[in-house]
This record gives structure tokens, sequence and C-alpha cells, in this order.
């Protein structure tokens, strides 16, 4: 019964340093999974997280506290906002490439004939 009336009384009261402190462990647990995925970037990914996003099993255990750590909306918000940051800087990185003159293959059409 005490704990009716604690829950009663406290209502409308929000504990804003218990949302921080949540708020902060979901951040540092998503940055070292974000950072595992960068450091392990030259492996195969084996494993699915959510909204497309694949990562290497060596970030199993980061991906795990991630998600342990976070609400499931920002999970997968997260993992949008970083697949759509790697398009974007592979697709700058393409255009980077192709700078510059375009060096067309010429073909050959005429042949060298000798006036004599």
């Amino acid at each position: 019964m005490a704990m009716e009336t604690y829950a009663s009384r406290n209502i409308d009261k929000i504990h804003t340093d218990v949302l921080s402190q949540s708020r902060q462990a979901c951040y540092k647990a998503r940055d070292a999974f974000f950072a595992c995925l960068e450091k392990e970037s030259h492996k195969k990914p084996t494993e699915i997280g959510s909204v497309g996003l694949q990562y290497p099993a060596e970030c199993k255990k980061s991906r795990v506290e991630f998600e342990k750590n976070c609400r499931p909306a920002w999970v997968k918000h997260f993992d949008r906002l970083y697949c759509r940051n790697k398009t974007a800087q592979r697709l700058l990185e393409d255009k980077e490439i192709r700078r510059g003159p375009l060096s067309l293959p010429q073909p050959y059409t005429f042949k060298p004939t000798s006036s004599s």
C-alpha cells in the first residue's frame, strides 16, 4: 500500500536526471557500436540489424549493449541515419574519382596510307 500512495503522489513529477542518464548511456552504447563498425569495416558483415543494416560478428557484443540501452525506435532511427550517411559518403567519394576530364577510348578508324 505504501508503493501505491507513493506512485499516486508523484504521478506528475518527471525525473529528468534518470532520463538524462539513460539517454547518455544510449549515446555511449551507440557510439561504441558504430566505432566497432568502422574498425571492423574490412570484414564481411554476417549479422543483420534493423532497417537492413549488416555488421560483422565481432560487433555483436556492442550491438547487444546498444539495443539494451536504447529504445527500439531510437535504435531504428540511428541505424537509418548511419546507413544514409554511409550511402551519401560513398556517393560523394565516387564522384571525386569521376571528376576531371573524361578520357574516352578513341577508336583507330583511319589507316595511314603511304602516298608514293
